[in-house]
Parts: C-alpha cells; structure tokens; sequence
C-alpha cells in the first residue's frame, strides 16, 4: 500500500479537520440560533429529498471508478457534512438579523445546496486530489458560491430556482479551472486504474436513479409558493423524461455497434434537471420542458462523445467525471433558457422584476467568478505539502483508506468488461 511521506494524512488532515470543526463551532457559538416559529414541517420532506440526492446519489454516482468506491461516497459525506456547516455560515453572513444568523428549513436546503457546488468540482478531478485538498476546496469554493449567490440572487434580482446558474454552472467551471491548474502531464494517458467494471458501473447507475427520482424535489424545494412549486417540479419530471429518451437514441446512434454506453446512461440522462432548473417555475409549459430536457440529453451526450476528448487532449483538461457535460453546459444552457423565457414572456417578467439583461448578467458572472475562484483555488491546492498523491498511486483508494487485502489482488481479466473506461466509452 502506498506510504510515501507526502501522503500521510495521520496529522495534516486530523489537525486541519479538526481546526475547521472547532472554528464552526465558535461561529455557531457567536452568531447562529434557531427561527422556526414560522417553519412548517410541510417543507421537512423536500429537504429529506434533497439531503438523499446530496450524501446517497451524487456519492453513488461517483463510484464508476474500480478502485475508487471508498474515497468516491466516504469522500463525498465529508465534503457534504463540511460544506453544509460552512454553506450556513457563508450564505448566512449575508442574511443576519441583530447580529444573528436565523436557522429554519430553508436555509438548511439552501446550506445543503452550498455543498453542491464542492461535490460537482470534486467531479472533476476525482481520484487525483487528497484529502486535504478537498477540505480546502470546500472552503474556498463555498465561499466564493455564497459570494456569486448574493450577487445574482440580490444584486442583479436574476431568478435561478433550480440553480442551473448559480450551482450547475458554476460548479462545474470552478472545478474545471481547479482541474486545469492542477493538470497532471503524466495521466495524459489513460491511467489503468481510470477504468470501470460491471459492479461499479452498477452502483454509479444506482446514484443516477436516486438523482433522477428526487430531482423534482431539487428544483422546487425553495420555491416561494406551492403553485410555483408544484410547477418546478412539473417541469423537471417531463424534462428529465424527455432528456432520457433522447440520451438513450443518441447513446446507441454514436456507438458503431448501436450499442447503449452506461457512461451517458449514468450522467447524460440527468442533464434534464440541470437545464430546467432556471426557469423550472416561470410559467412555461410542458412543451417547453420537454425541449429544454432533449436539447439538453443531445449536448450532454455530444460533449462526452466529442468535447471531453479535445478538452483533455488540446486544453490540458482533466475532467474525471465530465461535469462539463452534466452540469456545466446544461448549466448554461439552463442559462439561456432564462434568458429566452424572460424576453418573449411578459408573465415571466413580472411587470419587470426579472429580464433578460439581469438573467444574462447572473450566467455571465456565475461562470466568470466560478473561472477566476477556480484558477486561484488550484494554485493554492497545487502546494506540494497538501498530501497530493503521485500519478502512479491516482484513481487508487489504498492511498488514503484502509482496503480490505483482497481488494488489494491484481483483479483478473474477467473483471473487466469491453468497455473499460469512461473515456474510451464514448469514443
């Protein structure tokens, strides 16, 4: 099992973990308390919903990777149970009354949504980052979310319900700017333990159904009105519907052989959820719905057949997980959609509470601030002393985690199956 020394979590990562958790707890200390005289327990079943998405799908949508499983969900509760603390703190700063950050249902989805941000950039570069690491980016990240989340939210009075902007968006580009600056000359080759099987494709296909059932809940879990929700979720269920129908055809019409590719099946067919999320409450209709989620099923599965590779081949862009397909340009396409819906639907304007400028304005900023957090964050995750590990020792979690001796074997050849990974999948 890897040992080297630049590995060694026993004091780097207990020490900041625990400087982190005991920093929280005096700024819980000094400025936050309960406000639930007003909360319903109406709102308790979507936060459940959300909650289920955040710690089981998105950790079990990560477990594509053979050697990877540990660090892909025990990673992901971290990150998650970190980030929601953080995501109160950040996002409550700039909601304090006397002096005092108010706790109710919302604001804990709204801190639950904080960490969604980390989860999608630790997509992008899953298996080739510490602990350590990750610990940092979750600062940082939620930081400069809860910072973007004010300005299109407040300043520019933009509407994003379902976050395709300021979450999807902005996610997946911090993450790809981290993963950038981070770039790793030496995996430019498919490294060999880059690869999938039959079982841990399986438990990532699992991930995406709990993601594609609850995704409903996602989009409308803070709308201000139960018509308004009950809309959102309406939106998402046929957009998801149709994204996956579409993500099906094209999955078998790009493979030679017309074969599906578990690959898009995984992620493509949530791009649906990410696309609608911006106007998933304006008054459109199901047609609309239905266009936005097959628009997106058709640039999902295109950017993992054509765009990952010439991202990883021409621009030094190592995306594990390919969050630019699922999230970042669904994201900005959700974007758009906002944009078009605001500017030939006078409903959706609200006697001019929303426009095309301020929602044009929210995605421009959202993916300039997720480009610019991003570079900065990974040159400061690029430190030698974060506990990074080598290139021979990536994708691997004996890194980091304590793995059972048999998982340890070389895996015989029959474990694996033609499709080996996700990069070759969609070629």
């Amino acid at each position: 099992m890897p040992s080297a020394p630049d590995t060694n979590m026993r004091f780097k990562f207990s020490l900041l973990a625990l400087l982190l958790e005991v920093i929280i707890i005096v700024l819980f200390g000094i400025f936050v308390e309960y406000d639930i005289t007003n909360d319903s327990i109406d709102s308790y079943p979507l936060f459940q919903d959300v909650h289920v998405m955040i710690f089981i799908g998105i950790g079990f949508l990560m477990t594509f990777l053979k050697k990877y499983g540990f660090s892909s969900v025990g990673m992901n509760m971290l990150i998650a149970a970190f980030g929601l603390q953080w995501g109160t703190l950040m996002q409550g700063f700039w909601h304090m009354q006397e002096g005092k950050i108010r706790i109710h249902i919302e604001s804990m989805i709204n801190a639950d949504f904080s960490t969604v941000t980390a989860l999608i950039s630790f997509g992008a570069v899953l298996g080739k980052t510490s602990p350590v690491q990750m610990l940092i980016l979750t600062v940082l990240e939620i930081t400069i979310f809860a910072c973007n989340e004010h300005l299109v939210l407040e300043i520019f009075q933009a509407t994003d319900l379902g976050a395709s902007m300021t979450i999807h968006a902005f996610g997946a580009y911090f993450g790809l700017a981290v993963t950038l600056v981070l770039y790793r000359p030496g995996l430019k080759n498919k490294h060999e333990n880059e690869e999938s099987t039959y079982h841990s494709d399986l438990f990532a296909m699992v991930g995406t159904l709990i993601l594609w059932v609850f995704w409903p809940s996602f989009n409308s879990a803070i709308a201000p009105a139960a018509p308004e929700q009950i809309k959102a979720a309406a939106n998402t269920y046929y957009s998801l519907a149709a994204c996956t129908v579409v993500t099906f055809a094209l999955s078998s019409l790009v493979d030679q052989r017309g074969k599906f590719s578990m690959v898009l099946i995984q992620n493509a067919t949530l791009a649906g959820g990410v696309a609608v999320g911006t106007c998933a409450g304006m008054p459109i209709q199901p047609l609309t719905a239905t266009c936005i989620g097959s628009i997106a099923g058709v640039i999902s599965v295109l950017g993992y057949h054509f765009l990952t590779p010439l991202l990883a081949s021409k621009l030094n862009i190592q995306d594990t997980c390919g969050v630019h397909n699922l999230h970042g340009l669904p994201g900005i396409l959700g974007g758009i959609a906002g944009i078009v819906v605001t500017a030939v639907n006078e409903e959706a304007r609200r006697g001019g509470q929303y426009s095309p400028g301020r929602q044009a304005a929210a995605l421009g900023t959202s993916v300039g601030i997720a480009l610019a957090g991003g570079a900065l964050t990974g040159a400061i995750l690029k430190l030698p002393f974060l506990g990074q590990a080598s290139d021979h020792n990536c994708f691997d979690d004996s890194v980091y985690w304590e793995v059972p001796e048999e998982e340890k074997q070389p895996e015989s050849h029959s474990n694996n199956y033609d499709e080996h990974s996700r990069f070759e999948a969609t070629m």
